[in-house]
């Protein structure tokens, strides 16, 4: 088998192994926190920080959600991390955004954050703070969640086919359930254009 067809063989075993019912009801979780003033901060790093751009766009545009991600203003970014430290960049930028209890972040990771391994300790420390002001947390995350996964309210773990292809797998797929969801009846508010041009 050549690699393309092994990698669009992967996928289409993951689109199988995926629970459409756990979709379903985190497009109507977050309709909730939408539909009651929350709003919605979508954390990621790396190739998930350019998602979390990506999907704050189509949240706020087709979801109707006053929707943000923290990586979006890198002077912030950037000061924090050269003042505070990498650790703590996302807790105290949710923290100065008056993160509540209306609120919900959505975190997007292959990993989840692991204190252990000091994988994504950034995450880690802005699910505590969530935690502590009773923000709901929803995540899309690989392998096995991380802490993410531990800590949420739903999280959707991109099934592992193959170990080798656990981060292109992972990030490619928080794209297809992010455009899920701001497509699902719950969630979209309105249309995207190139399906009304004739």
């Amino acid at each position: 088998m050549n690699y393309a067809r092994q990698h669009l063989e992967e996928t289409r075993q993951i689109i199988e192994k995926l629970t459409p019912e756990i979709l379903d009801e985190l497009a109507q979780r977050l309709a909730n926190v939408r539909d009651q003033g929350g709003r919605l901060f979508i954390l990621g790093v790396g190739g998930s920080a350019a998602n979390a751009a990506h999907a704050v766009n189509d949240f706020r545009k087709i979801a109707g959600f006053e929707a943000y991600a923290p990586t979006d203003n890198v002077s912030e970014l950037t000061a924090r991390t050269n003042d505070e430290g990498w650790a703590t960049v996302f807790a105290e930028w949710l923290r100065g955004s008056r993160l509540t209890a209306k609120d919900a972040l959505l975190v997007l990771s292959v990993g989840g954050g692991d204190l252990e391994k000091n994988v994504s300790p950034n995450i880690v420390s802005a699910l505590q703070f969530a935690q502590t002001v009773h923000a709901s947390i929803f995540g899309i995350t690989g392998r096995d969640g991380g802490y993410t996964a531990k800590v949420a309210d739903i999280c959707v773990v991109v099934p592992t086919v193959n170990p080798a292809n656990v981060t292109p797998h992972s990030e490619a797929f928080q794209s297809v359930i992010w455009h899920l969801l701001v497509s699902h009846p719950a969630l979209k508010q309105q249309s995207t254009k190139w399906e009304s041009v004739r």
